[in-house]
């Protein structure tokens, strides 16, 4: 990266995004940092604009009358959509992969027949379409339980379904491909064997040739205590976790992540940006559960704050082919996260509750609250308005530390309805630390 400043913009409005700005203009060479609509917490490290995410043009427009000189891609939407190919037409680098590498997301059947062509480890499966639900149901019943349903386009991380009994999975079913209760998301539908084993996340941040390897990270997807409850866009998370072993690593990467940017590239579609894996550590090794076009949320709020080295230059790297350049520092210790959310989350919710607690001694250098479902009232409050609504973030040198001042900093918070997870990173106190 030259010198000379740089402004950015951000698209998305939530905690992941909120952590990528807070992340970004740490650096020596950001000048202005843009969000696109972004939320009440993004505009203390930039500028909120109403821009749509989705609209390509608008945001080369955009990007050419406020000289932006790399567009981050917060979430999938916009990725699957072809935005970052609008904006690579146009010279403008962006970090996230085209529409054609953003298939690894966007479509769970392209993702998993690409992995049985690349013999990339991942849990069995049959892809049904939306004219097969008789056919999908025999499978069901012809494999038993348990079993896992999922759909085959996006769902905002609740389109995978994990069925115990035969009248969940022939529900699950059901609802996808006869009621459709996730639209078009269940226009097709994979069913896959399940996968017995402990879940972890690897990031890899590529170039579409090189990458490097972030912090490892688990996520907690259950709304309640003890992985309890329907799944989430995310309860909570730390990194690193202790589940992935360097050995283990070294496996993800010979064995999943060169595979998977070989392949792709091999096909005409080379993976810039990064590559989430979600994994499944299982007693043959590490499995793919899914791959992910875009840092997770709330794993980059954990993950973020354990690099010392400068996130921007990292992210343009990606987006201009020199990830080989490029020299990934991450401290040592250990990151913890929180979400807390809104009463009624995952299924319905009231919005406009005041915050209180958010004010300048909630954030220090170990503590920091990412703000996602929030906005900003008449009145000038901090409200919310969506279900996960903040993300308490904080750093210590051992994993214990963390988990300790997370939970205190998120009881000097409230608003109406709040509710969060007591276990976030218990997984992890249970294993001893990787060396």
């Amino acid at each position: 990266m030259n010198e000379t400043g740089m402004n950015v913009l951000i698209l998305g409005g939530g905690g992941r995004e909120h952590a990528i700005g807070w992340a970004i203009q740490k650096s020596q060479r950001a000048e202005s940092v843009y969000f696109a609509p972004g939320n009440a917490g993004t505009s203390s490290c930039g500028i909120n604009v109403q821009l749509s995410i989705l609209d390509g043009d608008a945001i080369r427009t955009f990007c050419d009358e406020h000289t932006i000189g790399l567009v981050i891609v917060g979430p999938e939407q916009p990725l699957v959509v072809g935005v970052a190919d609008v904006l690579r037409e146009a010279r403008i680098p962006v970090m996230g992969p085209s529409a054609a590498a953003a298939r690894l997301e966007g479509s769970k059947s392209f993702a998993k027949d690409f992995m049985q062509r690349h013999n990339i480890p991942t849990a069995a499966y049959r892809t049904f379409g939306s004219h097969q639900l008789a056919d999908a149901l025999a499978f069901v019943n012809e494999e038993g339980v348990p079993i896992v349903v999922k759909a085959s386009g996006l769902a905002g991380g609740k389109g995978a379904i994990v069925c115990m009994t035969l009248d969940e999975a022939q529900q699950a079913v059901n609802d996808l491909m006869r009621d459709r209760i996730l639209g078009d998301a269940g226009e097709e539908v994979v069913i896959e064997s399940f996968m017995s084993g402990e879940e972890a996340s690897v990031f890899a941040v590529s170039d579409g040739e090189n990458y490097v390897l972030l912090s490892t990270a688990q996520d907690h997807k259950r709304v309640g205590d003890g992985d309890m409850g329907p799944n989430t866009g995310g309860m909570g998370a730390y990194a690193p976790a202790p589940v992935m072993t360097q050995e283990l690593l070294d496996r993800t990467c010979a064995e999943i992540i060169e595979p998977t940017l070989t392949g792709m590239k091999s096909e005409g579609a080379p993976y810039s940006g990064v590559l989430y894996c979600g994994l499944m550590i299982t007693d043959e090794g590490p499995q793919v559960v899914e791959f992910n076009c875009r840092l997770g949320d709330p794993e980059t709020q954990v993950i973020l704050p354990l690099i010392s080295s400068d996130v921007l230059e990292l992210f343009y790297a990606s987006a201009i082919g020199t990830i080989a350049d490029y020299k990934l520092n991450i401290r040592s210790g250990s990151s913890a996260c929180v979400v807390l959310a809104s009463a009624g989350y995952p299924g319905s919710y009231e919005t406009g509750k005041r915050i209180s607690g958010l004010n300048q001694n909630d954030v220090t250098d170990s503590v920091v609250v990412f703000q996602a479902g929030t906005s900003e009232s008449e009145l000038g409050e901090t409200v919310t308005s969506g279900g996960r609504v903040l993300a308490v973030s904080s750093t210590n040198e051992d994993l214990q530390g963390a988990i300790t001042k997370v939970y205190q900093a998120c009881a000097e918070i409230d608003f109406e309805g709040v509710f969060y997870r007591s276990d976030i990173g218990m997984k992890g106190l249970s294993r001893s630390v990787p060396t």
